[in-house]
């Protein structure tokens, strides 16, 4: 009767249950988890900056008419000025205060900022009209370009865009590393689990010959490795999650305080927030898929 019920029901349910309660695999779940929610965040932050930048340089340019006698200069910008209000290609054309620019120089060259002597070039905001397609984008800032400075040899044009590039790319940059460093702690996140298991195989041999005695197949003892590996995993990886997300938050808070509209834009949006939070079901999932391979694949070679 006693062995109809072991075989009925083995305890096995502590089958990889380690002396002193506190598991280093939850730890280590917990670190791995930790790190990557990090490097996630990063990636998403950064995409969403650029995004934002992308879409405040979109079709912006700057005149510049630099003229050092006053009156020949308020004249050219005058010209310029018209000049881009009849064009199709431009959406808006608006003129920089003198006060503005005294403000933008002063803490460079402060109270002399706004002396009026000082040969400061007439500056002209300009956007174009919204373009879906950016050659065509391209070209309307050619002919912007040649109606410019076919109207006043004084005038420059500044493109947004293309003085901006090298900070989009590095920002571009820094979302594909963060992106590979996820894939890569993804990665280590398996091994260590495969290590795991194995190692649990051979600490557990003994009890393992015994289950397939009594009638257990490959199947239910993988099963039992993932439960146990899954605990572990979902443990480490709540605790390293929440520490991830206090440390964005706090993170993210001073660089909201920085004023800086670049680097304020290194911002997480709700749905960011949602897919980090979800992150540790990721890591569960991939750690009972790997566990559920190595064991199967090593009971399949030794037992």
């Amino acid at each position: 009767m006693t062995l109809f019920a072991a075989r009925r029901r083995p305890d096995t349910t502590r089958l990889l249950d380690e002396a002193g309660g506190v598991r280093a695999m939850t730890w280590v779940m917990a670190i791995m988890v930790f790190l990557t929610v990090l490097a996630a965040a990063l990636g998403l932050g950064t995409a969403s900056a650029g995004r934002l930048l992308d879409r405040q340089l979109a079709g912006r340019l700057t005149v510049q008419v630099v003229e050092g006698e006053a009156a020949r200069r308020d004249a050219a910008a005058a010209r310029v000025l018209a000049v881009l209000r009849t064009m199709p290609e431009v959406a808006q054309a608006t003129p920089v205060d003198r006060a503005e620019l005294t403000r933008l120089l002063r803490p460079w060259l402060g109270s002399d900022a706004a002396d009026a002597g000082l040969p400061v070039p007439a500056m002209i905001d300009v956007d174009l009209a919204a373009n879906e397609d950016g050659a065509a984008e391209d070209r309307a800032a050619d002919r912007v370009v040649a109606r410019v400075t076919a109207a006043s040899k004084a005038a420059r044009v500044d493109r947004h865009a293309r003085w901006m590039s090298p900070v989009s790319g590095l920002m571009r940059s820094v979302t594909w590393l963060a992106a590979g460093v996820v894939l890569l702690m993804a990665g280590a996140t398996a091994a260590v689990v495969v290590l795991a298991a194995r190692a649990g195989l051979e600490a557990h041999r003994a009890t393992i010959e015994v289950m397939h005695m009594l009638g257990s197949t490959d199947v239910q003892v993988a099963r039992l490795f993932q439960r146990r590996i899954a605990l572990d995993t979902g443990i480490g990886g709540i605790v390293g999650t929440v520490v991830a997300l206090g440390v964005i938050a706090l993170i993210g808070g001073q660089l909201a305080a920085l004023g800086s509209e670049l680097i304020g834009g290194v911002t997480l949006g709700p749905a960011d927030w949602v897919l980090l939070a979800i992150l540790p079901l990721g890591f569960v999932a991939l750690a009972m898929a790997a566990a559920r391979f190595a064991v199967t694949r090593a009971l399949r070679r030794t037992l």
